[in-house]
Protein backbone atom coordinates (compact mmCIF):
# COMPACT_ATOMS: atom_id res chain seq x y z
CA UNK A 1 0.00 0.00 0.00
CA UNK A 2 1.33 3.23 -1.06
CA UNK A 3 1.42 5.80 1.98
CA UNK A 4 -0.64 8.48 1.71
CA UNK A 5 1.39 11.79 2.19
CA UNK A 6 -0.87 14.42 4.54
CA UNK A 7 0.49 18.28 5.65
CA UNK A 8 -1.18 19.24 8.51
CA UNK A 9 -1.74 23.41 8.79
CA UNK A 10 -2.89 24.11 12.82
CA UNK A 11 -0.49 20.83 14.16
CA UNK A 12 -0.90 21.81 17.78
CA UNK A 13 -4.63 22.22 18.18
CA UNK A 14 -6.97 19.92 19.17
CA UNK A 15 -7.81 18.58 15.89
CA UNK A 16 -3.75 18.81 14.71
CA UNK A 17 -3.33 16.38 17.51
CA UNK A 18 -6.17 14.38 17.34
CA UNK A 19 -5.12 13.75 13.31
CA UNK A 20 -1.41 12.93 14.45
CA UNK A 21 -2.62 10.09 17.07
CA UNK A 22 -4.59 8.92 14.05
CA UNK A 23 -1.62 8.90 12.24
CA UNK A 24 0.83 7.44 14.41
CA UNK A 25 -1.79 4.51 15.28
CA UNK A 26 -1.70 3.95 11.56
CA UNK A 27 2.07 4.28 10.00
CA UNK A 28 1.76 1.84 7.18
CA UNK A 29 -0.78 4.43 6.05
CA UNK A 30 0.11 7.81 6.00
CA UNK A 31 3.21 9.54 6.39
CA UNK A 32 3.73 13.10 7.16
CA UNK A 33 5.32 15.56 5.10
CA UNK A 34 4.89 19.26 6.39
CA UNK A 35 3.33 20.94 9.94
CA UNK A 36 1.94 24.54 10.25
CA UNK A 37 1.43 25.69 13.79
CA UNK A 38 0.54 29.47 15.06
CA UNK A 39 2.83 29.73 17.78
CA UNK A 40 3.32 27.02 20.19
CA UNK A 41 6.80 26.38 18.94
CA UNK A 42 7.83 23.58 21.65
CA UNK A 43 4.45 20.92 20.56
CA UNK A 44 5.99 21.95 16.93
CA UNK A 45 9.21 20.93 17.38
CA UNK A 46 8.01 17.78 19.09
CA UNK A 47 5.76 16.86 16.75
CA UNK A 48 8.14 17.20 13.95
CA UNK A 49 11.30 15.38 15.52
CA UNK A 50 8.48 12.37 16.27
CA UNK A 51 7.53 12.19 12.32
CA UNK A 52 10.70 13.15 11.28
CA UNK A 53 9.13 15.84 9.35
CA UNK A 54 11.58 18.04 7.00
CA UNK A 55 8.93 20.86 6.30
CA UNK A 56 7.62 23.01 9.25
CA UNK A 57 6.18 26.25 9.46
CA UNK A 58 5.26 28.39 12.44
CA UNK A 59 3.22 31.94 11.50
CA UNK A 60 4.41 33.63 14.85
CA UNK A 61 7.92 34.95 13.11
CA UNK A 62 9.18 35.68 16.64
CA UNK A 63 9.69 31.99 17.67
CA UNK A 64 11.78 31.36 14.57
CA UNK A 65 14.53 31.47 16.39
CA UNK A 66 13.45 28.94 19.64
CA UNK A 67 12.39 26.63 16.93
CA UNK A 68 15.03 25.99 14.99
CA UNK A 69 17.28 25.22 17.75
CA UNK A 70 14.44 22.58 18.58
CA UNK A 71 14.09 20.69 15.64
CA UNK A 72 17.48 18.52 13.72
CA UNK A 73 19.34 20.40 11.28
CA UNK A 74 17.94 18.71 7.89
CA UNK A 75 14.80 20.41 8.92
CA UNK A 76 13.46 23.58 6.66
CA UNK A 77 11.19 25.93 8.93
CA UNK A 78 9.39 28.89 7.24
CA UNK A 79 8.52 31.64 9.16
CA UNK A 80 5.66 34.90 9.01
CA UNK A 81 2.24 34.86 7.93
CA UNK A 82 1.94 33.31 4.70
CA UNK A 83 4.20 29.70 6.11
CA UNK A 84 1.30 27.88 6.02
CA UNK A 85 0.43 28.75 3.04
CA UNK A 86 3.79 27.36 2.39
CA UNK A 87 2.81 24.39 3.21
CA UNK A 88 -0.33 24.23 2.00
CA UNK A 89 0.80 23.78 -1.32
CA UNK A 90 3.70 21.34 -0.58
CA UNK A 91 4.68 19.40 -3.49
CA UNK A 92 4.88 16.24 -2.13
CA UNK A 93 1.61 16.34 -0.57
CA UNK A 94 -1.39 14.13 -1.78
CA UNK A 95 -3.61 15.58 1.30
CA UNK A 96 -3.52 18.95 3.15
CA UNK A 97 -5.16 18.63 6.47
CA UNK A 98 -6.27 22.22 7.17
CA UNK A 99 -7.01 23.07 11.16
CA UNK A 100 -6.15 26.60 11.86
CA UNK A 101 -8.57 28.27 13.84
CA UNK A 102 -10.20 31.43 12.76
CA UNK A 103 -9.71 33.68 9.27
CA UNK A 104 -6.34 33.07 9.07
CA UNK A 105 -6.70 29.75 7.31
CA UNK A 106 -8.51 31.23 4.03
CA UNK A 107 -5.14 31.59 2.20
CA UNK A 108 -3.71 28.63 2.88
CA UNK A 109 -7.17 26.84 2.11
CA UNK A 110 -6.83 28.79 -1.30
CA UNK A 111 -3.24 28.14 -1.91
CA UNK A 112 -4.00 24.55 -1.05
CA UNK A 113 -6.50 24.59 -4.17
CA UNK A 114 -4.40 26.39 -6.22
CA UNK A 115 -1.96 23.43 -5.77
CA UNK A 116 -4.58 20.66 -6.70
CA UNK A 117 -4.47 19.45 -3.51
CA UNK A 118 -7.21 17.61 -1.94
CA UNK A 119 -8.32 19.28 1.41
CA UNK A 120 -9.42 17.97 4.77
CA UNK A 121 -11.30 20.64 6.15
CA UNK A 122 -11.24 21.31 9.62
CA UNK A 123 -11.40 24.97 9.26
CA UNK A 124 -14.84 26.20 9.05
CA UNK A 125 -13.89 29.71 8.92
CA UNK A 126 -12.75 29.35 5.49
CA UNK A 127 -15.49 28.77 4.52
CA UNK A 128 -17.76 30.98 6.55
CA UNK A 129 -16.16 34.09 5.27
CA UNK A 130 -15.02 32.88 1.38
CA UNK A 131 -17.55 29.89 1.05
CA UNK A 132 -18.54 31.51 -2.37
CA UNK A 133 -14.43 32.00 -3.51
CA UNK A 134 -13.55 28.53 -2.24
CA UNK A 135 -16.07 26.04 -3.20
CA UNK A 136 -16.23 27.80 -7.13
CA UNK A 137 -12.18 27.30 -7.12
CA UNK A 138 -12.42 23.90 -5.77
CA UNK A 139 -14.90 22.99 -8.32
CA UNK A 140 -12.71 24.59 -11.20
CA UNK A 141 -9.61 22.92 -10.18
CA UNK A 142 -11.21 19.63 -9.80
CA UNK A 143 -10.40 19.73 -5.52
CA UNK A 144 -12.57 17.52 -3.41
CA UNK A 145 -13.47 18.81 -0.38
CA UNK A 146 -13.68 16.19 2.40
CA UNK A 147 -15.14 17.80 5.32
CA UNK A 148 -13.66 16.71 8.94
CA UNK A 149 -16.24 18.28 11.66
CA UNK A 150 -18.68 15.55 12.71
CA UNK A 151 -21.47 16.77 11.57
CA UNK A 152 -20.25 17.45 8.34
CA UNK A 153 -19.07 14.35 7.93
CA UNK A 154 -21.92 12.86 8.64
CA UNK A 155 -23.99 14.86 6.35
CA UNK A 156 -21.38 14.18 3.70
CA UNK A 157 -21.54 10.69 3.95
CA UNK A 158 -25.67 10.11 4.23
CA UNK A 159 -25.09 12.06 0.59
CA UNK A 160 -22.31 9.96 -1.06
CA UNK A 161 -23.81 8.58 -4.04
CA UNK A 162 -27.22 10.29 -3.60
CA UNK A 163 -28.88 13.11 -6.43
CA UNK A 164 -28.96 16.23 -4.31
CA UNK A 165 -32.51 16.72 -6.02
CA UNK A 166 -33.69 14.63 -3.72
CA UNK A 167 -32.97 15.94 -0.44
CA UNK A 168 -35.65 17.47 1.09
CA UNK A 169 -33.77 18.38 4.29
CA UNK A 170 -30.86 18.11 6.14
CA UNK A 171 -30.63 18.08 10.09
CA UNK A 172 -27.36 19.43 11.98
CA UNK A 173 -27.40 17.95 14.75
CA UNK A 174 -25.71 19.39 18.49
CA UNK A 175 -25.81 18.85 22.03
CA UNK A 176 -26.97 22.29 23.17
CA UNK A 177 -23.35 23.16 24.37
CA UNK A 178 -22.36 23.62 28.19
CA UNK A 179 -25.19 26.01 28.73
CA UNK A 180 -28.09 24.15 27.00
CA UNK A 181 -29.83 23.42 30.39
CA UNK A 182 -29.39 26.42 32.06
CA UNK A 183 -31.02 29.98 32.41
CA UNK A 184 -30.00 32.79 29.86
CA UNK A 185 -30.30 34.98 33.03
CA UNK A 186 -27.49 32.94 34.66
CA UNK A 187 -25.11 32.91 31.79
CA UNK A 188 -23.09 35.76 33.19
CA UNK A 189 -22.95 34.82 36.71
CA UNK A 190 -20.91 31.68 35.48
CA UNK A 191 -17.05 31.21 35.72
CA UNK A 192 -14.97 30.69 32.27
CA UNK A 193 -14.12 27.28 32.98
CA UNK A 194 -18.06 26.49 33.18
CA UNK A 195 -18.30 28.33 30.00
CA UNK A 196 -15.96 26.25 28.36
CA UNK A 197 -16.79 22.64 29.82
CA UNK A 198 -18.35 21.08 26.76
CA UNK A 199 -20.64 18.02 27.79
CA UNK A 200 -19.06 15.99 25.21
CA UNK A 201 -15.58 17.47 23.49
CA UNK A 202 -12.38 18.72 24.44
CA UNK A 203 -11.15 21.32 22.62
CA UNK A 204 -9.85 24.73 21.99
CA UNK A 205 -11.26 27.75 24.37
CA UNK A 206 -12.36 29.58 20.85
CA UNK A 207 -14.41 27.01 19.59
CA UNK A 208 -15.71 25.86 23.30
CA UNK A 209 -16.73 29.58 24.13
CA UNK A 210 -18.49 29.17 19.90
CA UNK A 211 -20.09 26.42 21.47
CA UNK A 212 -21.55 28.38 24.75
CA UNK A 213 -23.19 30.76 22.64
CA UNK A 214 -24.49 28.21 19.76
CA UNK A 215 -22.42 30.57 17.27
CA UNK A 216 -20.78 27.31 16.65
CA UNK A 217 -23.61 25.84 15.26
CA UNK A 218 -24.44 29.05 13.59
CA UNK A 219 -21.53 28.77 11.49
CA UNK A 220 -21.87 25.09 10.89
CA UNK A 221 -25.44 26.00 9.11
CA UNK A 222 -23.52 28.47 7.30
CA UNK A 223 -20.49 26.04 6.40
CA UNK A 224 -23.32 23.18 5.37
CA UNK A 225 -24.68 25.91 2.65
CA UNK A 226 -21.52 25.52 0.38
CA UNK A 227 -20.14 22.00 1.71
CA UNK A 228 -23.57 20.70 0.21
CA UNK A 229 -24.74 23.80 -1.87
CA UNK A 230 -28.12 24.06 0.28
CA UNK A 231 -30.77 26.98 0.81
CA UNK A 232 -30.68 27.84 4.61
CA UNK A 233 -33.98 26.83 4.52
CA UNK A 234 -33.18 23.22 4.09
CA UNK A 235 -30.73 23.23 7.00
CA UNK A 236 -32.01 22.79 9.77
CA UNK A 237 -30.67 23.00 13.58
CA UNK A 238 -31.66 19.77 16.32
CA UNK A 239 -30.16 19.44 19.43
CA UNK A 240 -29.28 15.91 20.42
CA UNK A 241 -27.29 15.53 23.93
CA UNK A 242 -26.07 12.17 23.80
CA UNK A 243 -23.88 12.97 20.38
CA UNK A 244 -24.20 9.57 19.29
CA UNK A 245 -26.33 10.73 15.60
CA UNK A 246 -23.95 12.93 14.24
CA UNK A 247 -26.12 14.54 11.67
CA UNK A 248 -29.25 13.06 9.09
CA UNK A 249 -30.40 13.95 5.87
CA UNK A 250 -34.04 13.27 5.09
CA UNK A 251 -35.19 12.59 1.37
CA UNK A 252 -38.28 13.79 -0.69
CA UNK A 253 -39.86 10.00 -0.14
CA UNK A 254 -39.50 10.56 3.66
CA UNK A 255 -36.39 8.34 4.14
CA UNK A 256 -33.86 9.83 6.50
CA UNK A 257 -30.40 8.61 6.74
CA UNK A 258 -28.02 9.36 9.64
CA UNK A 259 -24.63 8.93 10.51
CA UNK A 260 -23.77 7.17 14.49
CA UNK A 261 -20.48 7.03 15.66
CA UNK A 262 -19.14 7.29 19.09
CA UNK A 263 -18.37 11.13 19.85
CA UNK A 264 -14.44 10.71 19.53
CA UNK A 265 -13.27 13.10 17.00
CA UNK A 266 -10.42 10.87 15.65
CA UNK A 267 -12.95 9.00 13.78
CA UNK A 268 -14.26 11.61 11.20
CA UNK A 269 -10.25 12.76 10.81
CA UNK A 270 -9.80 8.69 10.06
CA UNK A 271 -12.20 8.40 7.40
CA UNK A 272 -11.10 11.64 5.38
CA UNK A 273 -7.85 11.23 5.63
CA UNK A 274 -8.44 8.00 4.11
CA UNK A 275 -11.48 8.60 1.78
CA UNK A 276 -12.81 7.42 -0.55
CA UNK A 277 -11.66 4.47 1.23
CA UNK A 278 -12.51 2.63 4.50
CA UNK A 279 -10.61 0.79 6.82
CA UNK A 280 -10.37 -0.88 10.36
CA UNK A 281 -9.75 1.06 12.86
CA UNK A 282 -8.96 0.62 16.51
CA UNK A 283 -11.43 3.44 18.31
CA UNK A 284 -14.51 3.34 20.30
CA UNK A 285 -17.91 2.29 18.60
CA UNK A 286 -21.31 2.77 19.81
CA UNK A 287 -23.55 -0.14 21.98
CA UNK A 288 -26.14 0.52 21.21
CA UNK A 289 -27.38 -2.02 24.45
CA UNK A 290 -25.58 0.51 26.85
CA UNK A 291 -27.38 3.25 25.21
CA UNK A 292 -30.44 4.68 27.64
CA UNK A 293 -31.67 6.87 25.51
CA UNK A 294 -30.98 9.54 22.01
CA UNK A 295 -33.29 12.54 22.96
CA UNK A 296 -33.76 15.77 20.27
CA UNK A 297 -34.71 19.27 21.13
CA UNK A 298 -35.62 22.19 19.22
CA UNK A 299 -33.22 24.98 19.93
CA UNK A 300 -34.19 28.49 21.42
CA UNK A 301 -33.03 31.23 19.17
CA UNK A 302 -34.16 33.72 21.84
CA UNK A 303 -31.54 31.88 24.54
CA UNK A 304 -29.57 32.39 22.05
CA UNK A 305 -29.63 34.48 19.71
CA UNK A 306 -25.98 33.71 17.50
CA UNK A 307 -28.26 31.14 15.73
CA UNK A 308 -30.85 33.85 14.27
CA UNK A 309 -27.81 36.10 13.63
CA UNK A 310 -25.92 32.99 11.38
CA UNK A 311 -28.95 32.38 9.41
CA UNK A 312 -29.98 36.05 8.42
CA UNK A 313 -26.17 36.50 7.85
CA UNK A 314 -26.58 34.01 5.26
CA UNK A 315 -29.28 35.07 3.49
CA UNK A 316 -27.75 38.55 3.23
CA UNK A 317 -24.90 37.15 1.43
CA UNK A 318 -21.30 36.17 1.96
CA UNK A 319 -19.65 39.46 2.49
CA UNK A 320 -22.45 39.53 5.67
CA UNK A 321 -20.74 36.25 6.39
CA UNK A 322 -17.38 36.76 6.33
CA UNK A 323 -18.45 39.96 8.53
CA UNK A 324 -20.24 37.80 11.39
CA UNK A 325 -17.36 35.23 12.00
CA UNK A 326 -14.67 38.25 11.91
CA UNK A 327 -16.58 40.28 14.88
CA UNK A 328 -17.26 36.92 16.24
CA UNK A 329 -13.75 35.82 16.63
CA UNK A 330 -12.85 39.30 18.07
CA UNK A 331 -15.64 39.48 20.39
CA UNK A 332 -14.71 35.84 21.74
CA UNK A 333 -11.00 37.39 22.41
CA UNK A 334 -12.20 40.18 24.21
CA UNK A 335 -14.21 37.65 26.32
CA UNK A 336 -11.60 34.81 26.56
CA UNK A 337 -9.07 38.01 27.72
CA UNK A 338 -11.86 39.30 30.95
CA UNK A 339 -12.63 42.33 29.16
CA UNK A 340 -15.92 41.56 28.57
CA UNK A 341 -18.89 39.60 29.84
CA UNK A 342 -20.02 36.90 28.09
CA UNK A 343 -23.41 37.81 26.63
CA UNK A 344 -21.62 40.47 25.63
CA UNK A 345 -20.03 38.50 22.42
CA UNK A 346 -23.21 38.26 20.71
CA UNK A 347 -24.38 42.00 21.39
CA UNK A 348 -21.26 43.18 20.22
CA UNK A 349 -21.57 40.96 16.87
CA UNK A 350 -24.88 42.59 15.90
CA UNK A 351 -23.46 46.15 16.59
CA UNK A 352 -20.95 45.42 13.88
CA UNK A 353 -23.50 43.40 11.10
CA UNK A 354 -25.67 46.98 11.91
CA UNK A 355 -23.27 48.77 10.65
CA UNK A 356 -22.26 46.88 7.34
CA UNK A 357 -23.12 47.08 3.75
CA UNK A 358 -23.51 44.21 2.07
CA UNK A 359 -21.01 43.82 -1.07
CA UNK A 360 -23.01 41.34 -3.73
CA UNK A 361 -19.99 39.99 -5.05
CA UNK A 362 -17.08 40.26 -2.60
CA UNK A 363 -13.33 39.40 -3.84
CA UNK A 364 -11.20 37.52 -1.78
CA UNK A 365 -9.27 40.93 -1.11
CA UNK A 366 -13.01 42.23 -0.34
CA UNK A 367 -13.90 39.52 2.42
CA UNK A 368 -10.24 39.98 3.69
CA UNK A 369 -10.44 43.65 3.97
CA UNK A 370 -13.60 43.09 5.81
CA UNK A 371 -12.53 40.66 8.26
CA UNK A 372 -9.78 43.44 9.66
CA UNK A 373 -12.56 46.02 9.11
CA UNK A 374 -14.86 43.98 11.41
CA UNK A 375 -12.77 42.77 14.25
CA UNK A 376 -11.28 46.60 14.64
CA UNK A 377 -14.94 47.20 14.57
CA UNK A 378 -15.25 44.71 17.43
CA UNK A 379 -12.70 45.92 19.94
CA UNK A 380 -13.88 49.43 19.46
CA UNK A 381 -16.91 48.54 20.76
CA UNK A 382 -16.49 46.68 24.44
Amino acid sequence: MKLKRIAILGSTGSIGTNALDVIRRNPEKFNVVGLAAKGNYRLLAQQARAFKVKRIAISDASHYSALKRLVPSGVKICSGVDAPSEIAALKEADMILAAMGGTSSILPVVSAINAKKHVALASKESLVSAGSIVSNLARRKGVEIIPVDSEHSAIFQCMKGEDQRFVKKIFLTGTGGPLRSIKKSSFDKLPFSRIINHPKWKMGRKISVDSATLMNKGLEVIEAKWLFDMPPEKINILLHPEAIIHSMVEFLDGTILGNFFYPDMRIPIFYALNYPMRYKNNLPTVDFFKIKSLTFEKPSFKKFPALQLAYESLRKGQSACAVLNAANEEAVSLYIDGKIKFTRIVDIVVKVLKKHRVIKKPTLKDILRLDKWAKEEARCLY
